[in-house]
């Protein structure tokens, strides 16, 4: 069994030329959270020439939190099915965008623009919300707050489990 490779946030991108499919990773450090509706947002916000937020050299991470109980920071944080995103991910990553965190297969124009870009995919556990919620240490909404959970946070997580799907070489686990 292949041993578990600890990395930070915000990644170096040497760091992601080493990582290969199947590995698995524990990431410390600050990531930004949204999904459908916050990257159809910030791709409108480009195209009128008034971007948002910088996320070049960023790693995002699909989800929608759950409200949270008391003495939590997030609610369940599962990771949400990433093709929804597949329409604005090579643009991101072509502009600087480092990694990305979901769930689920990649278009092949995605994989194609990871590779192209030396960036990588991670694949989170689906129904795995509870545990991920775990390790997310603090939260703050940076952006489309009228959104709600599917504003733009940004979060700080320690020993976020994840295992690499997409590399920058375009191996994907999904066809191997």
């Amino acid at each position: 069994m292949q041993d578990v490779v600890r990395l930070n946030l915000p990644f170096d991108k040497q760091e992601l030329k080493k990582l290969r499919v199947g590995d698995r990773v524990l990431l410390t450090g600050e990531m930004l959270v949204f999904r459908d509706a916050g990257h159809k947002r910030l791709y409108e916000s480009i195209q009128a020439g008034r971007q948002a937020f910088e996320y070049a050299g960023e790693t995002i991470y699909f989800m929608g939190p759950c409200p949270a109980r008391e003495g939590e920071v997030l609610g369940s944080a599962g990771p949400t099915t990433s093709c929804r995103m597949d329409k604005y991910t090579p643009f991101m990553l072509d502009h600087g965008l480092a990694a990305q965190i979901g769930k689920g297969k990649r278009s092949q124009d995605c994989i194609d623009a990871f590779a192209r870009n030396g960036g990588v995919y991670f694949a989170a556990i689906g129904g795995a919300g509870a545990i991920y919620s775990k390790c997310i240490e603090s939260a703050k909404v940076i952006c489309f707050e009228d959104l709600g959970t599917e504003a733009v946070r940004r979060i700080r997580v320690k020993d976020f489990p994840a295992v690499v799907a997409i590399d920058t070489l375009g191996g994907n686990i999904y066809n191997e």
